[in-house]
């Protein structure tokens, strides 16, 4: 004879016996609760076991609830292959296109001053004299007052 039952009322009938089980467990002796635990332990052993060979049993199917549920089973397959190689290579071309930028920038700033020091009234020589790098610390305030 077979019961139509749900997992939750399994579940519940399940507690409630363990519970009768363990008011009456502090009455057996000593070897009989032994047994018992054995018992116990080992049962939870082979459920554990037929639990998962079920699960690993199962295909990819749609639930009641619209959800799919598959095996589990992770394979190397191409689209596996691009999805762990796809952030990677988004980095490595992130990190190349700031490097460029970066570069690209030194190049702009290099280029400035050289259009500055071409452009300029004073020689390239008088950037390298003391006296003058000396006058270039002093700035603007300090040649306000010598004026």
């Amino acid at each position: 004879m077979k019961i139509n039952t749900s997992p939750a009322e399994l579940d519940l009938l399940g507690r409630h016996l363990s519970a009768q089980l363990s008011l009456a467990t502090p009455s057996l002796a000593h070897d009989v609760s032994e047994r018992l635990r054995v018992a116990r332990q080992r049962a939870l052993a082979s459920r554990n076991t037929l639990h998962v060979l079920k699960m690993s049993s199962q295909t990819a199917q749609i639930n009641s609830n619209g959800s799919l549920t598959g095996t589990g089973d992770e394979g190397l397959n191409l689209w596996n292959i691009l999805g762990s190689a796809l952030p990677l290579l988004v980095l490595v071309l992130g990190l190349t296109a700031i490097g460029w930028v970066q570069q690209d920038d030194r190049t702009q700033e290099l280029a400035t001053i050289d259009a500055a020091l071409l452009t300029d009234e004073l020689p390239p020589d008088a950037y390298a004299d003391a006296g003058f790098v000396q006058f270039l610390k002093q700035g603007p305030i300090a040649r306000a007052t010598n004026d």
